[in-house]
């Protein structure tokens, strides 16, 4: 792939080998990842199913990178990881577990997040499932893969993104302590060895879907924790 983005591919103005356009502090972070050969092999993967797939690919191509252009390194208080965005058209819109504000309703798995954060903090359900104001007050909500072609949930797993996600947080974790880390799923907890536990909180959980959310889930109290320790440490705590 050349250095320089072709313009025939719409994708190509958003994502390419050597220029990715993403929020500064994180370009500045992670550019040694878009350097390598894997990132550029997943990147030509990522346009071909973009054009191959018109309208079936989500988030929208200049949404891949939203989680970071969100929330910039020095502003990140807690990470939240999810797997990869929903396979459902006008769903996902890159912000792990969010979705545009129009659609209800909830997926399962968000709506058992507001179960969570009702019970724990006493907060009634929001009108929309957009988790943008929690973006904007310092949360990664960061998806372990970042797209997915429609009706097909894990598509666009074992093609980079895991190892590029990995690399996310292990190059956090060496610039910045004292974040929160809420790890919900196997897949989310894998991330924690990339996370020194002794700098940062680390609160894992089951996953929240309907299968697994009343293993534990339920009652973690993670919303209330995170702020707890956010608070301990001087920092202002999360309007969830």
């Amino acid at each position: 792939m050349s250095e320089k983005c072709s313009k025939t591919i719409k994708t190509e103005k958003y994502i390419c080998s050597m220029e990715v356009k993403i929020e500064e502090s994180w370009k500045s972070l992670l550019q040694s990842e878009f350097d390598k050969p894997y990132f550029e092999e997943l990147i030509s993967f990522v346009k071909t199913e973009y054009t191959e797939q018109k309208g079936a690919i989500f988030p929208k191509a200049n949404q891949i990178f939203r989680a970071f252009d969100e929330c910039p390194v020095d502003q990140v208080k807690v990470v939240i990881l999810g797997q990869d965005p929903y396979p459902t058209k006008g769903h996902a819109h890159g912000l792990c577990f969010s979705v545009e504000k129009d659609v209800k309703p909830f997926p399962k798995s968000l709506l058992n997040i507001f179960k969570e954060i009702e019970s724990d903090l006493g907060q009634p359900f929001p009108e929309n499932g957009s988790l943008e104001h929690w973006a904007s007050q310092g949360v990664l909500l960061l998806n372990s893969v970042l797209t997915v072609r429609e009706g097909s949930a894990a598509s666009h797993s074992n093609r980079g993104w895991e190892q590029f996600t990995d690399a996310v947080i292990t190059l956090l974790s060496s610039q910045k302590d004292e974040v929160v880390y809420l790890l919900w799923g196997s897949k989310a907890i894998d991330k924690a060895k990339n996370v020194d536990p002794n700098k940062n909180l680390i609160l894992t959980s089951v996953h929240p879907s309907p299968l697994s959310a009343y293993r534990g889930f339920f009652g973690c109290k993670h919303f209330s924790k995170a702020n707890d320790y956010l608070i301990g440490k001087g920092k202002s705590k999360i309007q969830w």
